[in-house]
């Protein structure tokens, strides 16, 4: 490079200061400094390399006088900012991941699968997690699928689900099919795997940005396998792609010894702040967080710490604002299932289950409305999940909603709202763990970044 620096200094002589300065006042320095490189490689540069090294010692040098010299140049610069945030979103607006809130219309969706699905090793963790009744369950299976016949049923469920969307005009993506019963081993812990059936649970989509969480469970540490070509693919299109740091998984990330017998148990200890997952790491679902614009709320449960709230905290700042809300809930698991928000300034709240923050929302005008008494019949099997998943749906809009077929008052109640609902039947599907908003991860909603809360 050295060679470089004489043809520097000759032309830097070719110009009057005089000649210089006219020159900044009437374009931009970017522009004088392309102008001098391409001078320079006339008089006998070696390479583009070379010019690309003089071209930005000319920038940094040029920039110096401008600004020294002409308030105006910081006006022209002003308005190249502008150019470039608007280029931004024009880019934004192609880009085939957008969704700010839960209530946008809807336009692309991931809907999960319940194929090869695998009851998780009965650990610590899961334990916490599900209710006595349910620990036989797991002891018998744990490991190995869950019956067949009701896996069958819930394909069968999810796929019907699938072309429903695809008739009210939503681009419908599936992830990809694994072997979950397969054993595999860190130097932390050892497991089996789960399932691909909740794509909430992984995927959070914020803005054009979508990030895979590191989640709490070790059965699902390679949860996200199933996703990647579709998040490779998303990526390539222009969209972020964030992979939140993936957690160690030893035994200092669980209170070994947590006491879950009972409801009661379970009340006082998550009243005291006290849940299965320690502070050792950062850990979070996705599924624990629900959108509204600028405000992302979240709570501390049982699969995700202060740490991944944290963590979310810093990333999304300054644009997004992270709350932590608390609930009356002896198993605090997914916030979607408690505290719904389904429309500007509407929630869903619910009524076994309060929010001990909910002044945040009528302060700010909110409508709560506390939705009906389940009607999933006591005998169904719900090894993973409780009966309220019948508030746990998906909009498609403002003005239509996803709801199970059977839930007949809950129904009534978004017709009292003027929501018209599409009405699926996916009861074998609960049994794996979700509703409808558990089963889907929207990727593109046509609606714009705004604040409700100001």
């Amino acid at each position: 490079m050295g060679v470089e620096v004489p043809c520097l200094k000759v032309r830097f002589r070719a110009f009057s200061p005089n000649r210089l300065i006219e020159r900044a006042s009437r374009s931009r320095a970017k522009q004088l400094a392309a102008m001098i490189r391409v001078r320079c490689l006339r008089g006998g540069s070696r390479g583009a390399e070379s010019a690309h090294f003089l071209g930005h010692l000319v920038r940094r040098t040029v920039a110096g006088w401008v600004q020294k010299s002409f308030q105006s140049t910081q006006t022209a610069a002003a308005a190249t900012a502008s150019e470039n945030s608007a280029d931004h979103k024009d880019k934004a607006e192609d880009c085939p991941v957008c969704s700010y809130n839960e209530w946008d219309s809807l336009e692309e969706v991931i809907v999960g699968r319940p194929e090869n699905a695998c009851v998780p090793p009965f650990t610590v963790e899961v334990k916490a997690n599900t209710y006595e009744t349910n620990w036989p369950f797991y002891q018998k299976y744990g490991g190995h699928s869950f019956p067949k016949e009701h896996v069958k049923k819930a394909v069968a469920e999810i796929d019907e689900m699938c072309n429903v969307l695809l008739g009210e005009g939503v681009i419908v993506k599936r992830p990809e099919l694994i072997d979950w019963s397969e054993h595999y081993k860190t130097p932390d812990f050892e497991s089996t795997g789960m399932y691909a059936a909740m794509p909430r649970d992984i995927l959070l989509v914020v803005g054009n940005e979508i990030i895979e969480a590191p989640m709490a469970w070790r059965a699902r540490f390679f949860e996200y396998r199933a996703y990647r070509p579709l998040i490779k693919d998303y990526f390539l299109r222009g969209a972020k792609w964030t992979t939140a740091p993936k957690p160690q998984m030893s035994d200092k990330l669980y209170d070994m010894d947590y006491p879950v017998h009972s409801v009661e148990d379970r009340n006082k200890l998550a009243a005291e702040g006290k849940f299965v997952t320690t502070e050792f790491e950062p850990c979070f679902d996705a599924a624990d967080f629900m959108r509204a614009g600028r405000d992302i709320f979240v709570q501390r449960s049982q699969v995700t710490n202060f740490q991944g709230i944290e963590w979310m905290r810093r990333h999304l700042a300054p644009t997004y604002r992270v709350h932590t809300l608390s609930f009356k809930d002896p198993n605090p698991m997914h916030i979607d299932a408690t505290f719904n928000i389904i429309g500007p300034g509407l929630v869903l709240a619910n009524p076994d289950r309060p929010c001990h923050q909910i002044e945040i929302f009528k302060k700010a005008g909110w409508t709560i409305i506390y939705p009906p008494t389940p009607l999933i019949p006591d005998d169904h099997p719900l090894w993973m999940s409780s009966k309220w998943l019948s508030m746990n749906v998906l909009m498609l809009d403002e003005k239509r909603v996803m709801v199970e077929r059977d839930e007949t008052t809950i129904q009534k109640m978004f017709e009292k709202l003027g929501i018209a609902t599409i009405k699926v039947t996916i009861r074998h599907a609960n049994s794996l763990g979700g509703g409808f908003h558990c089963w889907t991860c929207d990727i593109r909603r046509r609606g714009t970044l705004q604040s409700y809360f100001d």
